[in-house]
């Protein structure tokens, strides 16, 4: 293979030692199999969580193509330097697309991707941030960039088993830390949205390890793999469109001052309401509205079943906005406030954007001490299971693009249907779809009409299994 890409005499040898090297290794494979084929199996679970099927991906440094092809792509693209990697990886799995390239200098290659993966890939690479520019090439605003590389601790052990012939021979190496991938990721245009520790034990018999020890304090100081996940740097949207989406039930007296403060954002701001079987005259009294607010685009609909997570559902599925945004109509979170999460999610600083109660002092009679405490201990429990800051889950204004919405309400299952609030729904969802999560915090007030729809202790433990079950899916994978 030429190699074209302007290094200096040291980097061309590098290059060339390093291709030599991986064309023996592939060779090697034929008639050995070492130790490591219980690392790469944990490996390929920890991706077929990260990555959902049916999506473009493209593989930078993919060996034989076992990886790629398990993640059962819509369309997938390997690359690798090694012609003898590839040749195999052609036989093996012709299913996907392979092609001779250098991550260094992927100019012949085309289109975007969903998914971008370098596994194993940056402790090989001459000129890291180089390669990480040549990904950017082909993403779009939702790629994932996911990297995964050995730690420091385990460099000596890796060496012996290198030494006994029971693992993958390996030339000189790049030994990074998260933080040095998070930097070069910076200074290649993206964006580090979370990092994590896999695999404790790459031999037989670690499957509790792997999945469960792995996880906890202080076994994941130990861990082989480091993972990050990362997006472009985000670009500003041309001034996409709103839905506001109101569930009201039992909210008749602050109808009138939702249509008056609801602020115009974006290209046009339409106003959802989804009344939810009221005792009083919450529906007369938005049916009442509607006609003396024209200048509103407003609709109104009956909720079909119960629970705020059922009329927040129907009011996602008539909305027509790019963004979806939730008003709670008790208003303890002033619309006033909505534009900022507009500017949020507009500007790209995030992209579900999660209101904070718990940052600023309330008013005095905004939230009970029982509930703040059960408030606190959720958002430590959220921020450990995701990766991600999430200070406050049940604070009721929640921001998301409508396509977003869309794939977590095509994957709903996936973390059962039974939130009657919809909060740790669209959560966990934004989560699993990798998106950047922002907490932006708000000033609570207090109820100025009607009493609160939740019950402390009956929901109160419906939250705790929930969390439990999403455990077991998002953490314990």
């Amino acid at each position: 293979m030429n190699i074209n890409i302007p290094f200096d005499e040291a980097g061309k040898v590098y290059q060339q030692n390093h291709i030599a090297q991986w064309d023996s290794i592939a060779n090697k494979r034929d008639h050995w199999r070492g130790m490591g084929r219980w690392y790469h199996r944990r490996l390929a679970e920890t991706y077929k969580f990260l990555v959902n099927p049916n999506q473009r991906v493209l593989e930078i440094g993919c060996g034989m193509g076992g990886l790629i092809a398990s993640l059962q792509p819509s369309h997938g693209v390997g690359v690798d330097f090694s012609a003898e990697m590839i040749a195999r990886a052609k036989q093996r799995h012709p299913e996907i697309e392979y092609q001779q390239l250098d991550a260094h200098d992927l100019s012949s290659l085309e289109g975007t991707f969903d998914v971008i993966i370098l596994s194993d890939t940056v402790n090989d690479l001459w000129d890291v941030q180089r390669a990480l520019e040549q990904a950017k090439k082909f993403c779009t605003p939702h790629t994932r960039l996911i990297l995964n590389f050995y730690s420091h601790l385990w460099q000596l052990p890796l060496k012996i088993a290198q030494s006994l012939n029971l693992a993958t021979p390996m030339l000189s190496q790049n030994w990074l830390t998260p933080e040095d991938v998070d930097n070069l990721l910076l200074l290649a245009g993206f964006e580090s949205i979370r990092t994590s520790r896999e695999i404790l034990w790459p031999l037989p018999l670690g499957a509790f390890a792997n999945r469960y020890l792995v996880k906890l304090w202080p076994f994941n100081s130990f861990a082989l793999s480091n993972f990050v996940i990362a997006r472009p740097a985000p670009q500003p949207a041309k001034q996409p469109s709103v839905s506001v989406i109101v569930a009201a039930r039992n909210e008749e007296g602050n109808i009138k001052t939702i249509f008056e403060r609801v602020p115009q954002m974006g290209s046009k701001t339409e106003l959802i309401f989804v009344e939810g079987h009221s005792r009083d005259k919450t529906y007369e009294t938005i049916e009442k509205e509607i006609p003396l607010h024209p200048q509103i685009s407003s609709l109104l609909f009956r909720q079909p079943g119960i629970g705020k997570a059922d009329a927040v559902r129907l009011g996602f599925e008539k909305a027509s906005g790019d963004i979806l945004m939730i008003l709670d109509a008790d208003l303890t979170v002033p619309p006033e406030d909505l534009p900022r999460f507009y500017e949020a999610i507009a500007t790209g600083k995030g992209e579900f954007i999660n209101g904070v109660r718990l940052v600023y002092p309330m008013e005095k009679e905004a939230m009970r001490t029982l509930n703040f405490i059960g408030n606190k201990l959720f958002s430590l429990t959220f921020s450990w299971m995701l990766g991600q800051s999430i200070k406050d889950t049940l604070c009721g204004t929640k921001v998301m693009w409508r396509e977003d919405y869309e794939k977590v309400a095509a994957n709903r299952s996936y973390f059962g249907d039974f939130d009657p609030f919809g909060d740790f729904d669209l959560i966990f969802g934004a989560a699993k779809l990798n998106r950047k999560i922002v907490d932006l915090p708000i000033r609570y007030r207090e109820r100025t009409y009607g009493t609160t729809n939740i019950s402390r202790w009956k929901h109160g433990l419906l939250l705790f299994r929930m969390v439990a079950f999403a455990a077991k899916r998002i953490k314990f994978v």
